[in-house]
C-alpha cells in the first residue's frame, strides 16, 4: 500500500468538512498491539466499519437499539458481544479503530485524541506519531521515538511546543501555502511514504471502546 507520487496518502484526512479527527501511527505494530497499548482488553476488541463506530458513538442511551441500522438487535449474541466490549448499552465516550499499512499500524478516532496521552507506549518499536484536531481547528501532535515522548507541538505555530522543537525532532518546518494541518500530513507522506486508501477505513477494522480520562463523576 505505499504511496505512488501525486496519490494523497494521508492529506485526505483533514477533511475541512470534519469538524475533529485523531489520526495514529506506530511504528512496528499490529492494529491489536496499538489497541492494547492505548489501553484496550484484547476480549474487548471486536470488528466495526466506520458507520457502525459512528452509530455507537452518537446513539441516544434513550433510543432502542434497534435504531442501528447494522445491527440485529434480535442477535443475542452479537448484542452481547457489543456489550460485553462496552458498546452498548451506554454509549462509550471514544472509539478507536485500527488497522495497518506497511510496517505500521495505524488508528482513527472521531473525536478526542486517547491515543496522544499513550505516546510512549506506541513508540515502543521505533517512531510514533499521534495528530489530533479539535473543532476550534487547533491541531496538536505527539511524536515518541523508542518508547519515550519527544515532541508536542502546533505545526502551525513553531513556538508553541513541548520537549524538542519540531524542526530539530523532525526535520518539519511548516512553508505556508497550506494550512498547517495539511502540511504537516504532506511531511509524514513524504517522510514515510505512507498511503492509507480511505475505502479501507470505512470496512471492519479492530475497535475498542473507552471512557474519557479526563471526565470526573460528581
Amino acid at each position: 500500500m505505499g504511496r505512488t507520487a501525486g496519490e494523497n496518502g494521508l492529506r485526505w484526512i483533514n477533511d475541512p468538512r470534519t469538524d475533529t479527527f485523531t489520526l495514529t501511527l506506530a511504528e512496528g505494530l499490529t492494529p491489536y498491539e496499538l489497541l492494547r497499548a492505548v489501553g484496550a482488553e484484547e476480549h474487548r476488541i471486536i470488528a466495526l466499519t466506520r458507520f457502525a463506530a459512528w452509530e455507537l458513538l452518537y446513539r441516544s442511551e434513550d433510543h432502542h437499539i434497534s435504531d442501528l441500522e447494522w445491527l440485529d438487535w434480535e442477535d443475542d449474541a452479537a448484542v452481547a458481544r457489543l456489550t460485553d466490549a462496552g458498546f452498548l448499552p451506554t454509549p462509550p465516550d471514544m472509539i478507536v479503530r485500527a488497522g495497518a499499512v506497511d510496517g505500521w499500524a495505524y488508528a482513527l478516532e472521531e473525536n478526542h485524541g486517547l491515543t496522544g496521552l499513550h505516546i510512549a507506549q506506541l513508540s515502543e518499536r521505533g517512531r510514533a506519531f499521534v495528530v489530533h484536531r479539535n473543532a476550534k481547528g487547533f491541531t496538536r501532535v505527539d511524536y515518541g521515538l523508542h518508547g519515550r515522548a519527544v515532541s508536542t507541538f502546533e505545526p502551525g505555530l513553531p513556538h508553541l511546543f513541548n520537549g524538542v522543537p519540531p524542526e530539530e525532532a523532525l526535520g518539519f518546518v511548516h512553508r505556508g501555502g497550506e494550512s498547517a494541518t495539511t502540511g504537516f500530513l504532506r511531511f509524514l507522506e513524504d517522510e514515510l511514504g505512507l498511503y492509507i486508501p480511505w475505502e479501507e477505513t470505512e470496512t471492519e477494522l479492530p475497535a475498542a471502546a473507552f471512557d474519557d480520562p479526563d471526565r470526573r463523576t460528581p
